[in-house]
Protein backbone atom coordinates (compact mmCIF):
# COMPACT_ATOMS: atom_id res chain seq x y z
CA UNK A 1 0.00 0.00 0.00
CA UNK A 2 2.71 2.49 0.75
CA UNK A 3 4.26 1.70 -2.77
CA UNK A 4 1.00 2.53 -4.79
CA UNK A 5 0.71 5.60 -2.54
CA UNK A 6 3.97 6.94 -3.39
CA UNK A 7 3.80 5.81 -6.42
CA UNK A 8 0.85 7.88 -7.16
CA UNK A 9 2.02 10.70 -5.45
CA UNK A 10 5.13 10.56 -7.94
CA UNK A 11 2.41 10.28 -10.53
CA UNK A 12 1.15 13.33 -9.58
CA UNK A 13 4.03 15.71 -9.45
CA UNK A 14 5.48 14.22 -12.96
CA UNK A 15 1.46 15.34 -14.17
CA UNK A 16 1.84 18.55 -12.43
CA UNK A 17 5.57 19.31 -13.92
CA UNK A 18 4.62 18.59 -17.51
CA UNK A 19 1.75 21.01 -17.29
CA UNK A 20 3.58 23.74 -16.38
CA UNK A 21 5.50 24.90 -18.79
CA UNK A 22 2.18 24.60 -21.02
CA UNK A 23 0.42 26.97 -19.04
CA UNK A 24 3.45 28.79 -19.27
CA UNK A 25 3.34 29.23 -23.22
CA UNK A 26 0.06 29.95 -23.12
CA UNK A 27 -0.01 33.34 -20.68
CA UNK A 28 1.60 36.23 -20.96
CA UNK A 29 2.65 37.57 -17.34
CA UNK A 30 2.69 41.47 -16.24
CA UNK A 31 5.83 42.83 -15.28
CA UNK A 32 7.60 41.43 -18.70
CA UNK A 33 9.41 43.74 -20.12
CA UNK A 34 9.58 46.68 -22.92
CA UNK A 35 7.91 45.39 -26.35
CA UNK A 36 10.31 44.38 -28.75
CA UNK A 37 9.78 46.87 -31.30
CA UNK A 38 10.56 50.07 -29.14
CA UNK A 39 13.86 50.42 -28.64
CA UNK A 40 14.63 53.81 -27.61
CA UNK A 41 12.61 56.48 -25.78
CA UNK A 42 12.64 60.39 -25.50
CA UNK A 43 12.75 62.03 -22.31
CA UNK A 44 11.68 65.53 -23.16
CA UNK A 45 12.57 68.66 -20.39
CA UNK A 46 9.81 68.12 -17.16
CA UNK A 47 7.12 71.09 -17.08
CA UNK A 48 6.43 72.32 -14.04
CA UNK A 49 3.45 73.65 -13.24
CA UNK A 50 3.48 73.10 -9.56
CA UNK A 51 3.59 76.86 -8.86
CA UNK A 52 5.57 75.70 -6.02
CA UNK A 53 9.00 78.24 -7.34
CA UNK A 54 11.66 75.94 -6.75
CA UNK A 55 14.62 77.05 -9.15
CA UNK A 56 16.13 73.87 -11.32
CA UNK A 57 13.35 71.26 -10.14
CA UNK A 58 12.41 70.58 -13.68
CA UNK A 59 15.90 70.19 -14.75
CA UNK A 60 17.04 68.08 -11.53
CA UNK A 61 13.62 66.12 -12.19
CA UNK A 62 14.47 65.31 -15.59
CA UNK A 63 18.14 64.46 -15.22
CA UNK A 64 17.08 62.08 -12.38
CA UNK A 65 14.48 60.60 -15.08
CA UNK A 66 16.88 60.00 -18.00
CA UNK A 67 19.58 58.49 -15.29
CA UNK A 68 17.15 56.02 -13.92
CA UNK A 69 16.33 55.06 -17.73
CA UNK A 70 20.13 54.86 -18.52
CA UNK A 71 20.71 52.56 -15.45
CA UNK A 72 18.15 50.51 -15.97
CA UNK A 73 19.16 50.03 -19.66
CA UNK A 74 15.42 48.77 -21.19
CA UNK A 75 15.60 51.74 -23.76
CA UNK A 76 17.58 53.77 -24.70
CA UNK A 77 17.34 57.42 -24.19
CA UNK A 78 17.18 59.26 -27.47
CA UNK A 79 16.32 62.37 -29.20
CA UNK A 80 12.68 62.74 -29.89
CA UNK A 81 12.67 62.86 -33.40
CA UNK A 82 14.01 59.44 -33.83
CA UNK A 83 12.46 57.51 -30.34
CA UNK A 84 10.54 54.99 -30.69
CA UNK A 85 8.60 56.12 -27.72
CA UNK A 86 7.87 59.54 -25.89
CA UNK A 87 7.83 59.98 -21.84
CA UNK A 88 6.32 63.21 -21.31
CA UNK A 89 5.42 64.62 -17.90
CA UNK A 90 4.55 67.73 -15.61
CA UNK A 91 4.96 68.12 -11.53
CA UNK A 92 1.47 69.13 -11.24
CA UNK A 93 1.78 70.13 -7.49
CA UNK A 94 4.04 70.11 -4.66
CA UNK A 95 3.04 70.44 -0.76
CA UNK A 96 5.20 70.96 2.15
CA UNK A 97 3.35 70.08 5.55
CA UNK A 98 4.17 69.22 8.75
CA UNK A 99 4.96 65.22 9.38
CA UNK A 100 5.99 65.10 12.96
CA UNK A 101 4.50 66.96 15.55
CA UNK A 102 6.33 66.63 19.25
CA UNK A 103 5.56 68.11 22.64
CA UNK A 104 8.30 70.92 23.35
CA UNK A 105 9.03 72.75 26.05
CA UNK A 106 7.12 75.16 24.21
CA UNK A 107 4.57 73.55 23.52
CA UNK A 108 4.09 71.65 20.41
CA UNK A 109 6.52 72.02 18.19
CA UNK A 110 7.30 70.58 14.06
CA UNK A 111 10.41 68.14 14.10
CA UNK A 112 9.61 66.59 10.50
CA UNK A 113 8.29 68.32 7.33
CA UNK A 114 7.04 66.52 4.44
CA UNK A 115 7.40 67.88 0.78
CA UNK A 116 4.99 65.41 -1.71
CA UNK A 117 5.41 65.92 -5.47
CA UNK A 118 2.62 64.89 -8.08
CA UNK A 119 3.45 64.35 -11.33
CA UNK A 120 1.40 63.35 -14.26
CA UNK A 121 2.94 61.32 -17.17
CA UNK A 122 2.29 59.76 -20.50
CA UNK A 123 3.96 57.26 -22.01
CA UNK A 124 3.31 57.43 -25.97
CA UNK A 125 4.41 54.74 -28.84
CA UNK A 126 5.19 56.15 -31.75
CA UNK A 127 6.26 53.52 -33.81
CA UNK A 128 2.44 51.92 -33.45
CA UNK A 129 1.38 56.05 -33.15
CA UNK A 130 -0.87 55.21 -29.85
CA UNK A 131 -0.80 56.64 -25.92
CA UNK A 132 0.23 53.03 -23.41
CA UNK A 133 -0.29 55.04 -20.77
CA UNK A 134 -1.32 58.29 -18.96
CA UNK A 135 -1.15 58.63 -14.82
CA UNK A 136 -0.41 60.41 -12.22
CA UNK A 137 2.06 59.81 -9.51
CA UNK A 138 2.59 61.07 -5.81
CA UNK A 139 5.35 60.40 -3.39
CA UNK A 140 7.21 62.43 -0.80
CA UNK A 141 10.43 62.97 1.48
CA UNK A 142 10.23 63.85 4.94
CA UNK A 143 13.15 66.39 6.25
CA UNK A 144 14.18 67.89 9.84
CA UNK A 145 13.19 71.21 10.73
CA UNK A 146 16.14 71.92 12.49
CA UNK A 147 18.70 71.50 9.32
CA UNK A 148 17.42 74.21 6.86
CA UNK A 149 17.39 74.12 3.26
CA UNK A 150 19.80 71.71 2.87
CA UNK A 151 17.31 69.63 4.88
CA UNK A 152 14.47 70.96 2.73
CA UNK A 153 16.13 70.05 -0.47
CA UNK A 154 17.19 66.66 0.71
CA UNK A 155 13.64 65.85 1.29
CA UNK A 156 12.33 67.52 -2.21
CA UNK A 157 15.14 64.67 -3.52
CA UNK A 158 14.27 62.14 -2.10
CA UNK A 159 10.40 62.47 -3.14
CA UNK A 160 11.79 63.40 -6.85
CA UNK A 161 14.00 60.06 -6.29
CA UNK A 162 10.83 57.86 -5.73
CA UNK A 163 8.85 59.38 -8.08
CA UNK A 164 11.01 59.02 -11.21
CA UNK A 165 11.35 55.17 -9.71
CA UNK A 166 7.51 54.86 -9.90
CA UNK A 167 7.51 56.31 -13.20
CA UNK A 168 10.40 53.92 -14.42
CA UNK A 169 8.58 50.72 -12.53
CA UNK A 170 4.93 51.91 -14.87
CA UNK A 171 7.15 52.09 -18.23
CA UNK A 172 9.18 49.41 -18.15
CA UNK A 173 7.15 46.66 -16.22
CA UNK A 174 3.33 47.75 -17.18
CA UNK A 175 3.51 45.30 -20.00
Amino acid sequence: MKIRRTTGFIAGVVAAAAVVPVLHGCYSFTGASVPPHLKTVAIPLVDDQSGFGEPGLREQFTTALTNLFISDNSLEVSNRTTADAVLEGSITSISDAPAIVQQGQQGEQVSKRRITVNAKFVFQDMKLRHKVWEKNFSNWGDYDVGGGPSQRQAGLQEAVRKLTEDVLLETVSGW
